[in-house]
C-alpha cells in the first residue's frame, strides 16, 4: 500500500517587506550554519536535539565541520546564496560568529546574504564589528517578550546598516504580551517580526505538557492555537511600520527543508542518479565484493555499453552503483541481488531506503 501525504513543498512568493533571509530560506538557497550548541537560557520550548545541545561543535547543514574550508565546501555543494547563523546562541561564541561572517563573505562575495539569530542583548560595541564584517541581518529572540533591554543594541545594529528583526515562537498563552509587543515594535527601528508556529517535539514535549499545550492535529508538530493567534497578530499589524511574517511548522519542515534538500540534490547528482518526487536521490545497486568489483564493472560496461561516469563502485558499501532503469532490466536476468537505493542529498548521503528488485537476497 502506498500512502501519500499532503506536503507544503512549493516555494511561496515573498510578501512586500519580507526579510531577505526569509526569501532565500524559502528558496532553499541558504546554508544553515550552526556555530555552537551553547546557550544558557534553557527555554522550555527549545526544539534542539540532545546531540546538539551545549556542544561546541559546528555544523554546516547536516555536516559536522571542524574547519572553515569544510563549511565553505558545503556552501558550494548547495550553491548557497546566503547563510543563516544559528545555535544554541551564536553570541555565546561571538568571535567564532564574527569569523564565520568574515570567512563566508571572503569565500562567496559581498552579495552572499548572512543573517544571525541571538537572544543576547550584547554589548553595543559588537554591532560595529558585525557591521564591518558584513553581517546583513540580525534577528533578536526577546527572552522577556519586550524590547526594553534590547533597544540599545537594536539601535546600534540599525545605525551600522544591519537589517534588524525580531523572531519568536507564537506561544498561545502569551497573547496579551504579543499584542503589546506590536506597539513597541511599531515605535522602534525593527523592520520585521517573524512568528514561528510553536512546535511540540521530542525535546520539549514534557515541558509543553506542563503548560497544557496539545498538538493541533494532522501531520504536524504544531501546538494547538499557535497559528490562529499568529494570524490575528498579523491582521492587527497590517498598518504598522514593520512586516509581520508567520511561518507554519508544516511549511518550515516540509517546505524550506525540502527546498534545501532539492537544491543540494540537483547540484550534486551523479550521472546515474535521479532525484525522486520526495527530493531523495535514487539509483540502482548490485552488491559486489572488492575482489570482484573491477571485473564485474568492466563486464557490465562491455555488455551494456555503459559510459564512464554512469557506473561506479562504492567500496564503503561494497556495491556497484548504476542507473535505476538498467538495474530494473538486470534484475530479471541476474542470479544475484539487485537493489534500488534511496539516500538523502546530504553530505553523508544517509540511506533511507532499500528495495529488492528481484528475489535474491
Amino acid at each position: 500500500m502506498t500512502l501519500s501525504l499532503p506536503m507544503a513543498t512549493e516555494i511561496l512568493p515573498a510578501d512586500d517587506g519580507e526579510a531577505e533571509g526569509c526569501v532565500q530560506c524559502q528558496r532553499g538557497s541558504k546554508l544553515v550554519l550552526f556555530v555552537t550548541g551553547k546557550c544558557h537560557w534553557g527555554c522550555d520550548y527549545c526544539p534542539l536535539s540532545d546531540n546538539r545541545k551545549e556542544t561546541p561543535d559546528m555544523f554546516a547543514n547536516e555536516r559536522r565541520c571542524t574547519t572553515w574550508n569544510e563549511v565553505i565546501e558545503e556552501g558550494r555543494a548547495m550553491r548557497a546564496t546566503g547563510t543563516g547563523i544559528t545555535g544554541g546562541d551564536p553570541l555565546m561564541d561571538a568571535e567564532k560568529s564574527l569569523e564565520a561572517v568574515r570567512q563566508l563573505k571572503s569565500a562567496f562575495g559581498a552579495e552572499h546574504h548572512i543573517h544571525l539569530y541571538t537572544s543576547i542583548p550584547f554589548n553595543v560595541s559588537l554591532a560595529a564589528d558585525f557591521g564591518s564584517a558584513g553581517l546583513d541581518e540580525i534577528r533578536f529572540h526577546l527572552l522577556d517578550g519586550t524590547l526594553n533591554k534590547y533597544l540599545p543594541v537594536i539601535e546600534a545594529c540599525s545605525a551600522v546598516g544591519i537589517d534588524v528583526g525580531v523572531e519568536l515562537p507564537c506561544e498561545p498563552d502569551k497573547e496579551s504580551q504579543l499584542f503589546a509587543l506590536l506597539d513597541e515594535l511599531d515605535a522602534s527601528p525593527v523592520n520585521f517580526l517573524n512568528l514561528n508556529e510553536l512546535e511540540i517535539t521530542v525535546g520539549n514535549q514534557e515541558n509543553m505538557d506542563v503548560r497544557g499545550f496539545n498538538l493541533s492535529g494532522g501531520i504536524t508538530a504544531a501546538a494547538e492555537g499557535s497559528a490562529e493567534l499568529a494570524l490575528r497578530l498579523k491582521e492587527a499589524s497590517k498598518d504598522m511600520d514593520f512586516h509581520l511574517k508567520f511561518c507554519s511548522a508544516r511549511y518550515k519542515d516540509a517546505g524550506q527543508l525540502r527546498a534545501r534538500f532539492r537544491r543540494r540534490g540537483q547540484a550534486n547528482l551523479r550521472p546515474y542518479e535521479v532525484l525522486s518526487k520526495d527530493d531523495t536521490i535514487v539509483f540502482g545497486a548490485i552488491p559486489t565484493s572488492l575482489a570482484d568489483a573491477s571485473d564485474d564493472v568492466e563486464e557490465l560496461q562491455h555488455e551494456f555499453g555503459i559510459a564512464d561516469g554512469w557506473i561506479r563502485y562504492d567500496a564503503h558499501h561494497q556495491r556497484i552503483e548504476l542507473p535505476i532503469s538498467l538495474a530494473e532490466e538486470l534484475a530479471e536476468e541476474l542470479q544475484v541481488p539487485v537493489h534500488l537505493i534511496e539516500v538523502h542529498p546530504t553530505h553523508d548521503r544517509l540511506e533511507v531506503g532499500l528495495v529488492h528488485l528481484n528475489s535474491y537476497r
